[in-house]
């Protein structure tokens, strides 16, 4: 029997390894006596692009329907956002999707969304980690007799999702605004960004659940043909790029800049408070760059820091009064939508902020530069082996490291790795994957010759190549 553990964002294995139909039932089966025990009702459950995908769905629906419990089925791919979305649409108890979101191609996954159309609360996921069983039998009843009896239910959910967009959007304007391109990375935000913007142009718009040999995030290394490709259109072409279900978001400039989660973050801020003077709590996880509590402060908006993973985020955003929510890993939320991070929805903000203003994404960032300081990131994820991890991590444990390299601590942050701070507002972080065997180093300096230096200097000191 293999131990079940959901990490920072649910439970992901590597297809026929671990993730297997009777590792999906013990799973299924843990969450559907979970939903038992509450008088739980009504479940909303859908795939994104990965392999299996429906497969695994039917097989976990199928256990959900065992256990009387109603469920409404995704009739195609959809992602993320879109099952949130269909918990509160259908007033369910709880929504799942079968992902991994961002990781390679060989892994899939399972999400559990509450009620509110958020994650889970982190108690809820232990509590159903501590139902998932040592065995769970095949379902008793078919699928397509499940269907017959209406105890499981096909519908459309990417429907509602590209009505919900339509209706939050001045997609007329933003069209007049911008020339977009778009990267789904073969994932589920395709379909609908192709029915929103026929005229995009569009990178891996199809179905591949192999994602061509590469994990599906939106991150430089990944997003190489949509950056050449704003690169040859210098000035007209807007880049979004979504992971595998669509969740997380990067940006891509007219002139094939990347623009991260950080600086995205910052512009969310600056059209909600600056400039349509909303308020709320900011809340993002202890990755996200420094800079964000500054502005927040200009506004005189209450900051606070989670550990990583979005499930921290969202208790926040449940309890209301959160107007911008996220991570550095891309997973963003505002006010006025789902409790959800939602590529889409946030990348679509960002558009309509350029048209309302008129105004260019640089000269967005460099008024906001101008109220907290210009600034550059990077991450570096190294697949370490278990003794360079332990090595590493016994180096860390050291109760008083006062520098790295050249660089001088100014404070210490242990919420959830290892965060210091040097002078100028630059920082270094230290991290193990909560999904996959790496670690990240997060860097944030004042420009592109500092950064180098800190990562230069790091890896010298932690005897570590960059791969």
């Amino acid at each position: 029997m293999v131990p079940i553990k959901f990490g920072t964002d649910g439970w992901r294995a590597i297809i026929s390894d671990t993730y297997t139909i009777d590792n999906l039932r013990r799973v299924a089966e843990g969450t559907a006596q979970w939903m038992v025990q509450r008088s739980y009702q009504k479940l909303v459950i859908g795939h994104d692009c990965r392999f299996g995908g429906e497969m695994f769905m039917r097989e976990a629906a199928r256990i959900f329907a065992d256990h009387g419990i109603q469920v409404f089925a995704g009739d195609c791919i959809v992602s993320t956002p879109m099952v949130s979305l269909a918990v509160l649409h259908y007033h369910a108890d709880l929504g799942v999707v079968i992902t991994a979101s961002h990781n390679p191609p060989l892994y899939n996954g399972y999400k559990l969304k509450s009620s509110h159309g958020s994650p889970s609360l982190p108690m809820d996921i232990e509590a159903i980690e501590a139902l998932i069983p040592d065995f769970a039998a095949e379902p008793t009843h078919a699928f397509s007799s499940c269907l017959d009896d209406g105890k499981i239910k096909l519908v459309d959910i990417q429907s509602p999702y590209e009505h919900h967009v339509r209706e939050g959007f001045n997609l007329d304007a933003i069209r007049s605004s911008v020339s977009l391109s778009y990267d789904a990375m073969y994932g589920a935000g395709q379909f609908v960004m192709e029915k929103l913007f026929p005229e995009m142009k569009g990178f891996h718009c199809d179905w591949n659940p192999g994602f061509k040999g590469r994990a599906p995030e939106p991150i430089a290394k990944n997003l190489g043909e949509i950056v050449e490709w704003n690169k040859s259109f210098p000035g007209k072409y807007i880049g979004i790029a979504t992971d595998g279900d669509a969740d997380r978001i990067a940006m891509v400039d007219p002139f094939g800049k990347m623009i991260d989660s950080h600086h995205i973050l910052l512009l969310l801020l600056y059209y909600l408070a600056g400039i349509k003077g909303q308020k709320g709590k900011i809340v993002v996880s202890c990755s996200v760059t420094n800079k964000l509590a500054k502005l927040a402060a200009h506004y005189g908006l209450e900051f606070i820091t989670t550990k990583i993973g979005f499930k921290y985020i969202a208790e926040y955003i449940i309890e209301g009064d959160v107007l911008v929510g996220g991570e550095e890993s891309g997973g963003l939320a505002i006010a006025g939508h789902i409790p959800e991070r939602d590529g889409i929805w946030i990348g679509l903000t960002v558009l309509q902020l350029m048209a309302e203003t008129k105004k260019s994404l640089a000269e967005l960032i460099e008024e906001i530069y101008g109220i907290v300081g210009a600034f550059v990131y990077d991450r570096i994820d190294l697949h370490l082996n278990p003794s360079e991890i332990s090595r590493i991590a016994k180096y860390l444990s050291q109760p008083n490291i006062e520098k790295w390299g050249s660089y001088k601590v100014i404070k210490k942050d242990q919420l959830d790795g290892e965060k210091y701070y040097f002078e100028n507002d630059s920082w270094l972080m230290f991290r193990r994957s909560g999904t996959e065997p790496v670690l990240r180093i997060y860097v944030q300096g004042q420009d592109s010759e500092e950064l180098k230096s800190i990562q230069n200097e790091v890896l010298q000191e932690l005897q570590l190549n960059q791969s």
